[in-house]
């Protein structure tokens, strides 16, 4: 996937932003999944491009399937700060709302948007975004070993 990101952070834990329109759904399974799978080696955010006012309930429960609890979380707005704050920054269905910087790393995951669907929909949504995540989280290991 690329040359390890440039960060301009004096810190050296990698950074990664995920992003979708609404912030209900599946940048915040993705973050989720990281979170979950590295734990304090990698800062996670999530953001859209024009959050909703709560996250999807069928995602809350799909995630609640794999042990990970996301009551409580609240979708958030992206702004420029959190890019610029990114190593990685992976849209999902945000279009041009991303701004973007050089030395960032940014990739485009296409998954279907989990908005109004059920549960029985949003499964192979999640289970698509863990395998990416798993894939990323490879990728961000080998370059921190370079």
């Amino acid at each position: 996937m690329g040359v390890p990101p440039v960060s301009d952070r004096p810190h050296a834990k990698p950074s990664v932003l995920f992003v979708c329109v609404h912030n209900a759904g599946r940048s915040q399974m993705a973050a989720a999944f990281l979170t979950h799978l590295a734990g304090d080696r990698v800062e996670v955010r999530s953001a859209g491009s024009a959050p909703a006012d709560a996250l999807n309930p069928a995602v809350v429960e799909a995630m609640a399937e794999k042990g990970i609890d996301l009551t409580g979380i609240t979708p958030r707005l992206l702004t420029p700060e959190a890019v610029r704050a990114s190593d990685y920054v992976i849209t999902m269905g945000c279009g041009d709302a991303c701004p973007v910087f050089p030395g960032k790393t940014y990739l485009d995951w296409r998954f279907d948007d989990p908005a109004g669907q059920g549960l029985h929909s949003v499964r192979p949504i999640r289970d698509g975004i863990e395998r990416r995540v798993r894939e990323l989280l490879a990728e961000i290991a080998g370059a921190d070993r370079q």
